[in-house]
């Protein structure tokens, strides 16, 4: 089996990419500091696959600690990097945090990548990247505007960092630019886990649901959209980590016409935030408190995915719809609730 490193692999889209990896047939080691996660999910995973996958919990920005893991794992043919800070606002309110995080870990991780020879790279990018585009339906040739944010112009920095590196070498990278992923696994044995108060749309909306948020907050109402909110491209985490399995495949199987590609992947749905907080209460059957409020800073006001590539040349069709990524994560939230000891990270990180 070809050894694949996961970096971030504690987190929503990493844990759940870890589950597809497994389930086709690559050996996965992960790397997360559990700074914005919680190593206890693994514990899912491992319900879920029947294996116990290791985690190097090493801070990826020091890179001798990074360099460690390489060296105690030679053949490595691929890796995933998920890891680094992620929140809108608060890359708003800290940006050199986010700039020294992000860039640096990536950095560090290209240098292994290239130290060890390892062929494959698979970056987990944004439509952040995008900015506030002239069309609200985007392909992966549209002009990119200046990003909204410092977490935005992170993944703008990181793509084109890998780009000017692996000119000089041997590895070749896929750049997925991934919209919403929200819902949790169907086994509901991980899910989203956001520590403290969430910056993501669905788990403020299952939190206030729940009622760990007494009250919740929908930026922005005078946008040009449909009923005034923001208008995003949600997707379920399952169809993403399926795409993260079919883009390693499509660089192992040599199908990659460059050393860099880039697929957008999203449903090429859009819905605003008030038309989630109606799918919501369909399928939940819960009245959601929130009330309507000013836009918040680092926001694009409408974005969703052409992902017509992804499905012609990764053969990825995302399959589940808004209804069963608001139930999944409404379950993932009860079933938090049912087992407080779970995560006792997110609880704490609450009050």
């Amino acid at each position: 089996m070809d050894k694949i490193l996961v970096t971030g692999g504690c987190g929503f889209i990493g844990s759940h990419t870890i589950v597809d990896l497994v389930q086709n047939g690559f050996d996965v080691i992960c790397a997360d500091n559990n700074s914005r996660s919680n190593e206890g999910i693994l514990n899912g995973v491992e319900k879920i696959i029947n294996k116990r996958i290791k985690n190097y919990k090493v801070d990826l920005c020091i890179y001798d600690d990074t360099y460690a893991i390489f060296q105690e794992n030679p053949g490595i043919k691929g890796i995933i990097h998920f890891a680094a800070y992620k929140a809108v606002g608060e890359s708003v309110e800290k940006p050199l945090m986010y700039f020294d995080n992000n860039l640096n870990s990536l950095i560090n991780i290209l240098k292994c990548a290239e130290e060890f020879n390892v062929p494959h790279f698979v970056f987990s990018s944004s439509c952040t990247v995008y900015g506030n585009p002239d069309s609200m339906i985007v392909t992966e040739d549209t002009p990119q505007k200046p990003a909204e944010s410092p977490y935005g112009a992170t993944k703008q920095m990181g793509e084109q960092i890998i780009r000017d590196t692996i000119k000089s070498n041997s590895v070749n990278a896929i750049l997925l630019r991934y919209f919403n992923p929200v819902g949790a696994h169907p086994s509901i044995n991980i899910g989203e886990l956001p520590i403290g108060k969430p910056a993501n749309l669905v788990p403020a909306i299952t939190q206030t649901a729940i009622g760990k948020i007494p009250l919740m907050n929908v930026f922005g109402t005078d946008y040009d959209t449909r009923d005034g909110s923001c208008v995003r491209d949600y997707i379920h985490v399952c169809d993403i980590a399926h795409a993260h399995t079919l883009a390693l495949n499509y660089l192992i199987g040599n199908k990659n016409t460059s050393n860099c590609e880039v697929f957008n992947l999203g449903t090429g749905n859009g819905y605003t935030v008030l038309e989630v907080i109606a799918a919501f209460e369909k399928v939940s059957g819960v009245q959601l408190n929130y009330k309507l409020g000013p836009r918040r800073p680092g926001d694009v006001v409408a974005i969703y995915a052409n992902n017509s590539k992804a499905k012609t040349d990764l053969g990825w069709v995302p399959g589940l719809g808004i209804d069963v990524m608001m139930d999944t994560a409404w379950k993932w939230e009860l079933k938090l609730k049912n087992d407080e000891n779970l995560f006792t990270t997110q609880i704490a990180g609450l009050n």
